[in-house]
Order: structure tokens, then C-alpha cells, then sequence
């Protein structure tokens, strides 16, 4: 595939299409795109890299036939560009089969996957390996804070990836990272997600249970000790296998754990024998493990100390996961990606640890294809105890998920609030933003928690913030 190709990727918008996307450009391919209710930050990506994306799905835009259709996977039969696709024979691929055929099969993969922390892992670890000078390519499911966009081609022989068990297309029902030829494999944590394709835990663990199977004997698997599920996944792995995690137990354990508001550190052991002092500017327990699979990646590909202690402490975080939007009236804003349980609860219990003293807004958005389920409904009544007051928002688009199996808002905040937590659901983004405005104290922080682009709500407040700080200002005396 030397020739430059023109490649057309439907609903490229998606934060691995986008990604693709560059990526196959950097190649010298001409790329063109397609999606609909784009929002940033990967259609801000898409228009830096000249990447025309039209908006809204149309046959047309197929005309004329490009060499090479990738068709995401949130594309179902029925769009007009994959119909058109099919009808005419054009040739077509899905996301994670188009990287496998252009990237992977001379590289050398890592694979970064779970339930949660993926994209933090991959990014951390493609930083922390390009600032060793390994120029590794990588392909990141968010953008990271710095960084023109979450692809590189890299000239090095890694190639990092984050993995997702998510399905690769309408046509190809295997979880994508099953594409991903991987040298070394690392699983954070395997929990129940995605109750659009998946009917029960069992299904995912027979899906990461096919990862490791892939793996050749000379590779690599890294998971958490206190994991029972994936160390039931490394039971059946034939290449070595290293565990992590907070306990002495673990070959790479983290001890003298400390929190505060600009970031947590650790003294790091592999066995018994300290390695390091290492800090990050990431905070939570979470994050101390992410950095803990990154440690012994990086260890396994030759990373000094040094390289290894510099690399994390100047990672600057990836957009969307508690990321700071800004700083209004002693008031900070946060973004994060959580919308499962277990990541609402770590999100939360991060800014507690990194600053009791301070009171927290959980703003919460369930949207996700399994939150607006009532898969979690009992299970996010515990997740938001390290907040002071949770504002619920409309479930976004409650159409799509199946009549009476459909989220409660309503059973959810009668259930905080049985539980002492000061809950309530304003109805829209703008009462929510209304309430923010008119309750928000200096040393607040809000927390947006959303798969999505939430209505732009963290503009929005911040915006409001800002005009009744003028107005306080402009008042006399």
C-alpha cells in the first residue's frame, strides 16, 4: 500500500477515528471524513490537520469512490454511507482492522487495555517512552493536554495502543483490540461495560480472555494483583507476566502513598528492593496504579531511571480526564470522561484526598449506552459519597435504551439522598447551571462527569461565573 490512497472514514468525529485519521494522513494518504453533532476536541483536531469532514451522512460523499471506506463502529445498516458502501462494492475495513493492515504488522504493539484507565495509561506511557527518546508510535483514544492530537506514527519499533473491547463495526463483532497484534498487553481492571453488545460480565472476560490467548510466549502481560479477574486472565497467559499494585505482594508495588492538590507521590518497589521516589501531577489511587503499569512497560522496553522518574513527572494529563477548565472567583471547573460507577467513585475520592478542606460539586450526566440501562442503578447510589452536593442530569437520548430497563434519575437522587447526600436533578443543563451559579462558593470545585459533550455545560457555567464576578466587581464599596 505505498501509492497514496484516498480513504474516507464515517463518523470520523469518534475519538480512535479521529486519531485513524490523522495517522493514515501522516502516511500521505489524502482523508476525508464524515459525522454528525460534532464537538471538540477532536473536531478542533480534525480542522488543525486539514482534514475536511462533511457534515451529516450522505451517498455523496462517496462520489467519487474512494479507495478505501473505514466504517466506525458506532455506523449502523441503515447509514446512508454504509448502504452506499455495500451497494456499490466499495472496499471498506473497520477502525482496528485499518490499523492493524497500515501500522502493526512491523511494529511492536502495547496494548493498553480494561474497563477503566486506558487512555490515561496510553498516554502517560507514549509520553513517558517519547521522552526517553524510543519515538514510538501510538494511537490514543483522548487528547493529551500538549499534544497537537493523540496519534503519531513515531520511527521507533513501539507502536502504542489503547484497546477497547468495545465491537470494531456492524460487520466485525469482535472487540477491537483483538486486531491489535500485541506484544505486550496491559489490563488494568475487567468490570462489567457496555451493555449494548455485552449481556454479562462472562462475555467481557471471554473477550479479554482472547487477548491474552494472543499473546506470543516472548511478550508481555501486566495486570493488578488484587484483580481476581485478571489474574484469572493471567492463569491462562503462556508468555511472563507481571502484577502491580499497592500491596507488597506485588512485583511492582507503590508504598508511602501521599495526596495533595498538585499532583501524588510514591515510593516505588519492584519486589522488595525501592526503586524510586516518583510523583505525578495525576491525582487518586487510580492514577498511581495507571503510572504503576506504565513503570513496568517502560522497565520491560529499557527505560532508565532517570528517563523513567522525569517522564512521569512531566506528564501533563490528557483532555477529559479531570481537567481543569478553568478558575473563576476562587471557583475551579473539572471535566472528566467518568461515567461508570467505579470511575465516578475514584474521580471523587481523588479531589477528596487531594483536598479535603475543599467542598466538591458532582455534576453528573448519565448517557453512555449502559448508563442511561438500569445496569447501575443501585451501584452509582454508593459511587458519589466523597461529593458535598450531586446535581443528576437528564438522561441524554433515554429513547435508545430499552422500554423499562431504562435509568432512573429520580430513584437515583431519592436513593442519595437516603443516604445523606445532598442530591437533586434541575431538569436541563441550564438549571443546573443556574444553581451552580447561584450556590458555588470561592474554593468550590465542580466536576462535570460525562461521556459526552454535556451541552456544553463547562462552558456555560464558567461563562456565567465570570459575569457574576464582573458584577460583584463593578459593585461599589
Amino acid at each position: 500500500m505505498s501509492r497514496s490512497l484516498h480513504i474516507h472514514l464515517v463518523a470520523i468525529c469518534g475519538t480512535g477515528m479521529g486519531a485513524l485519521a490523522v495517522m493514515l494522513k501522516s502516511l500521505g494518504h489524502r482523508v476525508t471524513g464524515s459525522d454528525e453533532n460534532v464537538y471538540p476536541p477532536m473536531s478542533t483536531v480534525l480542522s488543525e490537520q486539514r482534514i475536511p469532514v462533511a457534515e451529516g451522512f450522505s451517498a455523496a460523499n462517496l462520489d467519487p469512490p474512494p479507495d478505501l471506506v473505514v466504517i466506525g463502529n458506532a455506523v449502523s445498516r441503515g447509514n446512508p454511507e454504509a448502504e452506499a458502501v455495500l451497494d456499490r462494492k466499495i472496499r471498506y475495513a473497520s477502525m482496528p482492522e485499518t490499523l492493524k493492515s497500515f501500522f502493526l504488522w512491523d511494529r511492536r504493539p502495547v496494548v493498553v487495555a480494561g474497563t477503566h484507565g486506558k487512555t490515561t495509561t496510553t498516554a502517560m506511557l507514549a509520553w513517558v517512552l517519547t521522552e526517553a527518546g524510543l519515538d514510538p508510535g501510538y494511537i490514543v483514544g483522548g487528547v493529551p493536554i500538549g499534544w497537537q492530537t493523540g496519534a503519531r506514527l513515531g520511527s521507533g519499533d513501539l507502536f502504542i495502543l489503547e484497546g477497547d473491547e468495545y465491537d470494531s463495526a456492524f460487520f466485525d463483532k469482535r472487540a477491537k483490540f483483538l486486531h491489535y497484534l500485541p506484544d505486550t498487553v496491559i489490563i488494568n481492571n475487567v468490570e462489567f461495560d457496555h451493555a449494548d453488545i455485552y449481556d454479562s460480565i462472562d462475555e467481557i472476560a471471554l473477550s479479554f480472555r482472547r487477548l491474552v490467548n494472543i499473546i506470543p510466549e516472548n511478550g508481555l502481560l501486566i495486570g493488578p494483583e488484587d484483580d481476581e479477574r485478571v489474574q484469572a486472565l493471567a492463569s491462562h497467559a503462556y508468555c511472563a507476566v507481571h502484577t502491580m499494585g499497592m500491596s507488597p505482594g506485588a512485583r511492582w508495588s507503590a508504598r508511602n502513598v501521599s495526596f495533595d492538590p498538585g499532583g501524588t507521590s510514591f515510593d516505588l518497589y519492584e519486589l522488595d528492593e525501592h526503586r524510586a521516589r516518583l510523583s505525578t501531577c495525576q491525582l487518586g489511587d487510580h492514577n498511581v496504579r495507571n503510572a504503576l503499569a506504565v513503570v513496568a512497560a517502560a522497565r520491560h522496553y529499557g527505560v532508565s531511571w532517570p528517563d523513567l522518574t522525569r517522564g512521569l513527572a512531566s506528564f501533563p494529563g490528557v483532555q477529559r480526564r479531570l481537567e481543569v477548565r478553568g478558575e473563576v472567583h476562587g471557583i475551579t471547573v473539572y471535566d472528566d470522561f467518568a461515567h461508570h460507577p467505579t470511575a465516578v467513585e475514584a474521580t471523587l475520592d481523588a479531589l477528596r484526598k487531594a483536598a479535603p478542606d475543599r467542598r466538591t460539586w458532582a455534576v453528573f450526566e448519565p448517557r453512555s449506552a449502559t448508563t442511561i440501562r438500569r445496569n447501575f442503578q443501585d451501584a452509582y447510589a454508593t459511587a458519589f459519597d466523597q461529593a458535598d452536593h450531586v446535581l443528576i442530569a437528564p438522561v441524554y437520548l433515554p429513547e435508545k435504551a430499552p422500554h423499562g430497563d431504562r435509568f432512573s434519575v429520580e430513584e437515583l437522587v431519592a436513593e442519595l439522598r437516603e443516604r445523606g447526600v445532598d442530591a437533586e436533578a434541575p431538569g436541563s443543563v441550564e438549571k443546573i447551571v443556574t444553581r451552580l451559579a447561584g450556590q458555588a462558593a470561592p474554593g468550590d470545585r465542580i466536576v462535570f462527569m460525562s461521556n459526552g459533550g454535556f451541552g456544553g455545560i463547562h462552558e456555560k457555567t464558567l461563562k456565567r461565573l465570570k459575569r457574576l464576578e464582573r458584577g460583584r466587581a463593578a459593585k461599589p464599596g
